[in-house]
C-alpha cells in the first residue's frame, strides 16, 4: 500500500509498504479516503529532531516533549511510516468487531498518529459510524477535532451571558468560537496575528476580532468588556510557552483558565502569584473519547447545528502531502484545514 514517512525535517515522502492485518477481536481495518492535518502534527514534520535529540542527551528538562519520536537511539530519522495524521475517514474493508463490517462509513483514530497510510487497522473503541451524503466528506472529517472542542465544554459548565476571550484562531480556536456562542456566551472574542482567520472568526460566530499585531489585546478586551475582562480564557495557540501567561492579562478575578493548545514544553515559566491572587481556575482538556465526545461532534455536524464549512481550505491528493505540511505549517494561501484526498490513490 501506499503511505508516507517523515525523513527529514520538514521532508515527507511517499513510500511502498506492507498493508497492515488485524491481529485480534474488537477490531476494523479500514480503507482511508480524507484525513487532515492538525497542529498536534506539526512539530513531528516541522521540528530538526536530530537537534531534539542532542538537547535530551544534553538538558533533558529544557527539551520539548514531542511524542511518537526515538531520542535515544541514534538519528531519529526516518521517523515511523504513516507520521502524522490522526484526523480519518474511510470505509470499512474488513472486522473482527461485533459492532462494524465492511462497507461502513467510518472515523477512526489511527495508532500513535500513523495515518498517512492507505489502509489502517484500529480498535472499535476508537471508531465510530458517520453518515454518508448527508454534509461533504470534507466536512463529516471536522466530527474529530470539532469532539475534542466538545469535551473541552463538557468541563466548563453554564457560560451562558459570558465574556469569552480565545487566543488563537487556527482551526481549533474557530471552532470553539462556534461551541462558545452556541452555548450562550455574551460576547465570544477571538484573538490572533492573521486577518484571514479572523475574518474566518466572524463566519464562526465570534462578537469581536482583535488582531494583536495590530492592538493591544488586553486594553482590547477591556473594552469590549466594560472593564470587567472575560469570564473564560481559551488558550488555543500551544507549541509554546508565551500564551498562557499573557492568557491571564485578559481573565478577571474567580475567572477561569481553559489550556487547551498542545504543550511541547515539559516545563513551562507560570505567573503563579498572579495566578494565586486572581483566584483562577485553570483548566487542562485532553483525550476525548469516541462516544460520546466524537459521536455528539458528528451530529452537531450532520443536523448543521455547527456549521464547519469555513474551516475547510484546501484539498489536496495523497501524493501532494509534503504540500499540505507546507501550507498548513506555514498558513500559506489562508490556509485553515488542509485535507488529504486518499482516493487520489486508486485512479
Amino acid at each position: 500500500m501506499k503511505a508516507a514517512q517523515i525523513v527529514a525535517r520538514r521532508r515527507v515522502v511517499v513510500v511502498e509498504v506492507d498493508e497492515p492485518q488485524l491481529t485480534g477481536a474488537g477490531q476494523v481495518k479500514i480503507r482511508l479516503e480524507r484525513a487532515c492535518l492538525c497542529g498536534s502534527d506539526v512539530p513531528l514534520w516541522d521540528y530538526d529532531h536530530n537537534e531534539l535529540a542532542e538537547t535530551v542527551q544534553r538538558d533533558p528538562r529544557s527539551a520539548k516533549c514531542v511524542p511518537f519520536v526515538d531520542y535515544v537511539h541514534g538519528d531519529p530519522y526516518p521517523l515511523r511510516v504513516g507520521l502524522s495524521i490522526h484526523e480519518c475517514l474511510g470505509t470499512v474493508v474488513a472486522s473482527t468487531s461485533d459492532k462494524f463490517q465492511a462497507g461502513d462509513f467510518v472515523l477512526a483514530l489511527p495508532d500513535g498518529q500513523t495515518g498517512l497510510c492507505e489502509y489502517i487497522c484500529a480498535p472499535d473503541s476508537r471508531t465510530i459510524p458517520l453518515p454518508k451524503g448527508v454534509v461533504p466528506d470534507e466536512q463529516i472529517l471536522m466530527t474529530q477535532p470539532l469532539g475534542t472542542v466538545v469535551w473541552a465544554c463538557q468541563k466548563l459548565g453554564n457560560i451562558v451571558d459570558c465574556d469569552v476571550a480565545i487566543v488563537g484562531q487556527g482551526p481549533m480556536g474557530l471552532m470553539f468560537a462556534r461551541m462558545l456562542g452556541n452555548l450562550g456566551a455574551r460576547s465570544v472574542i477571538g484573538l490572533d496575528k492573521l486577518d484571514y482567520r479572523l475574518h474566518a472568526g466572524k463566519k464562526m460566530g465570534a462578537t469581536h476580532v482583535v488582531n494583536v499585531d495590530k492592538a493591544d489585546a488586553e486594553e482590547a478586551v477591556r473594552e469590549i468588556t466594560g472593564g470587567k475582562m472575560a469570564d473564560l480564557v481559551v488558550e488555543a495557540v500551544g507549541h509554546q510557552t508565551k500564551t498562557l501567561n499573557a492568557c491571564m492579562k485578559l481573565v478577571r478575578p474567580l475567572g477561569t483558565l481553559l489550556c487547551f493548545g498542545v504543550p511541547d514544553d515539559v516545563y513551562y515559566p507560570f505567573a503563579y502569584a498572579e495566578f494565586f491572587r486572581l483566584n483562577l481556575n485553570l483548566i487542562s482538556t485532553v483525550g476525548p473519547n469516541a462516544v460520546p465526545n466524537f459521536s455528539l461532534a458528528r451530529d452537531l455536524i450532520a443536523q448543521g447545528r455547527v456549521d464547519v464549512a469555513p474551516l475547510v481550505t484546501h484539498v489536496l491528493p495523497f501524493e501532494e502531502i509534503q504540500h499540505g505540511y507546507e501550507l498548513f505549517t506555514d498558513r500559506g494561501d489562508g490556509a485553515i484545514k488542509v485535507v488529504i484526498d486518499y482516493d487520489s490513490l486508486s485512479t
